[in-house]
């Protein structure tokens, strides 16, 4: 139990918390400001990665991710001193990956090339759509003909290139998302994020549709169609799903996130940013303050940006190791279960989830089958002890 994380690796998430506008669908932990001090905030991060070095000596760092917010607004020579501080506290990985979060507009894919000089050597773009009135609807700053043009000047600057898009958006039918699927899949390197819409409360999108004024969102049935079609499509074309919402071709997953399905520790940085660090045997969980400018004060106050660090008991622990890895095609190893929770999952349960074709097991791990897959959260309901 005492070293349980290094099954899943150790990486590094840094949040930028600010956006050039706020899409109507989204619940991240996102602002639009006017004036930014890049510097400052520079500061604050340097400061950060230097106290959880110091908390983590010795260990080898497998990734970074730079999330957001929109993380590719960021000036190429903050990312720098970033990822140069970085190396300079860590030993990393032979394969090592530093991924950056973009938007595809104009401005941001002119500073792939400083990016990729600065030491990122992943993109992960929101594209969201492939269709210009679509887009509007999101909220998205770029045209379809911008991000394709993104796109393609990211592929030459990076090794490795991921798109996100949104399916069940209004009005879609499924032979809108097949046809749209296909054309992003002629796009496609090696890795695609795919998921279906989802009305988030507190969110622009929640409130029109709590006031019934967000027409045209697929009924289940055909939503769950465009599911079964993700995967069937994404599987032709040699891009399987590794993960729920993410296809790849074999070896091309994102690092970075198998380190959160795997259940590895993670330092979470920044205004919202969420970690997972192991101490003396004991796996805590970390959080910060949300508000970006309460979270940058406490950081040059206290020299600290964590608003908690609490010690999980074994019970929770069990609890987001069953969630995050059974969202995984490989699933969930069981004796890993065994050993963190102290006791099994109950047999009876997974005989009757076996039964019904819901999950399978295989070489010790256990996985949700392509049917369970959709209905996964009640399956873990089950599964819990």
């Amino acid at each position: 139990m005492t070293e349980d994380w290094r099954h899943g690796g150790f990486g590094l998430y840094l949040h930028w918390p600010f956006c050039a506008a706020k899409c109507p669908y989204c619940d991240f932990n996102s602002h639009v400001a006017t004036a930014i001090d890049q510097k400052r905030w520079l500061s604050a991060y340097l400061s950060e990665l230097d106290r959880y070095a110091a908390e983590t000596e010795g260990r080898i760092l497998n990734t970074v991710f730079f999330g957001g917010g929109t993380p590719s607004l960021m000036d190429p020579v903050i990312v720098a001193a970033i990822i140069e501080r970085i190396r300079r506290n860590w030993q990393t990985s032979n394969d090592f990956e530093i991924t950056l979060e973009a938007n595809p507009t104009s401005v941001e894919s002119g500073r792939f090339r400083a990016f990729s000089e600065a030491g990122v050597n992943r993109v992960s773009m929101g594209m969201q759509a492939l269709n210009d009135e679509d887009l509007r609807r999101l909220g998205r700053m770029h045209s379809v003909a911008e991000g394709q043009k993104a796109f393609d000047i990211a592929r030459k600057q990076f090794d490795r290139v991921s798109f996100d898009l949104i399916y069940a958006r209004q009005h879609q039918t499924i032979e809108d998302w097949k046809a749209e699927l296909d054309e992003a899949l002629k796009m496609a390197v090696d890795h695609l994020s795919l998921y279906q819409l989802t009305i988030e409360p507190g969110t622009v999108f929640g409130a029109r549709h709590d006031a019934g004024k967000l027409r045209g969102i697929p009924e289940d049935d055909i939503s769950a169609e465009m599911y079964f079609a993700t995967q069937e499509i994404c599987e032709k074309h040699g891009l399987p799903a590794y993960e729920i919402s993410n296809h790849a071709r074999p070896g091309a997953e994102s690092r970075h996130n198998l380190i959160y399905w795997r259940y590895g520790d993670y330092i979470g940085i920044g205004p919202g940013a969420h970690g997972r660090l192991t101490e003396s045997g004991v796996r805590h969980a970390t959080d910060t303050l949300k508000q970006p400018g309460a979270w940058l004060a406490q950081v040059e106050k206290t020299g600290a940006g964590e608003n908690e660090r609490a010690a999980l008991p074994r019970e929770e622990q069990a609890i987001e190791y069953l969630l995050f890895a059974l969202r995984l095609s490989e699933g969930l190893e069981m004796e890993r279960f065994n050993t963190i929770s102290r006791s099994p999952l109950d047999e009876a349960t997974m005989r009757h989830l076996e039964d019904i074709g819901m999950v399978e097991r295989e070489n010790g791990f256990l996985r949700a089958t392509d049917q369970g897959r959709p209905v996964l959260n009640a399956i873990i309901r089950d599964l819990i002890p």
